[in-house]
């Protein structure tokens, strides 16, 4: 999935907000769709995401947060079944965007079939939830290091640092390519950013756009 992506959370608590601070954090185009008042007006203040009061179990709020042009629909709302409708719906309505469910429970099996992908924020942190949203292309490895993301990237064809050994490229203050995807050893100023290959970068939030951009174009 490419980089910069258009994705419908629906559900502005704790895991759709810290979802949608992290999407937003890599240059992702934020829609959140929620029912509280009180909690569309706290999201609004944020300046993060375009905020939509309203239910989205019902099409016509979801069409309202762009469902037709959106590439994900993530259903992080801490109601199970709320999430497997709204990502059911969204298939229905839009087949080609990418469907993402919370459940409450660790037990993913048998949802499969109705969405594309099932996370469980509760064992696993918001930043594994927009590993999800995104697809595989960027995955953050840690939810363990503060506001410090340790990402695995795959380096695309054709991005200003594809092709290039590390002692050639102007990473930002804040960067530090820690290995390959073989993991055999620390990455060195000679370690060329092969394109198609994967490699484990440790990113401060402010410059994940600069390096992003950098490594994917």
């Amino acid at each position: 999935m490419t980089q910069d992506i258009s994705v419908i959370i629906v559900g502005g608590g704790r895991v759709g907000f810290q979802t949608a601070e992290l999407l937003d954090d890599r240059g992702h185009k934020i829609t959140i769709v929620e029912r509280d008042p009180a909690v569309c007006e706290a999201l609004t203040d944020e300046w993060l995401a375009t905020v939509i009061k309203g239910d989205a179990t019902n099409p016509e709020i979801l069409a309202q947060g762009g469902l037709e042009k959106a590439d994900v629909v993530a259903g992080l709302t801490g109601l199970t079944g709320v999430n497997l409708a709204v990502c059911m719906m969204a298939t229905r309505l839009s087949p080609d965007t990418r469907t993402v469910a919370r459940i409450d429970h660790g037990d993913g099996a048998g949802y499969e079939e109705f969405v594309d992908a099932i996370v469980y924020p509760e064992r696993s942190g918001a930043r594994v939830a927009a590993n999800e949203i995104v697809g595989s292309d960027v995955q953050t490895l840690a939810d363990v290091t503060g506001t410090l993301d340790i990402m695995e990237v795959l380096v695309e064809e054709g991005a200003p640092a594809a092709g290039k050994q590390l002692a050639n490229v102007r990473f930002p203050a804040g960067t530090l390519v820690i290995s390959d995807e073989d993991g055999d050893r620390i990455a060195q100023p000679d370690t060329e950013l092969r394109p198609g290959r994967r490699y484990v970068v440790a990113v401060e939030p402010d410059v994940v756009d600069e390096v992003m951009n950098l490594l994917r174009g």
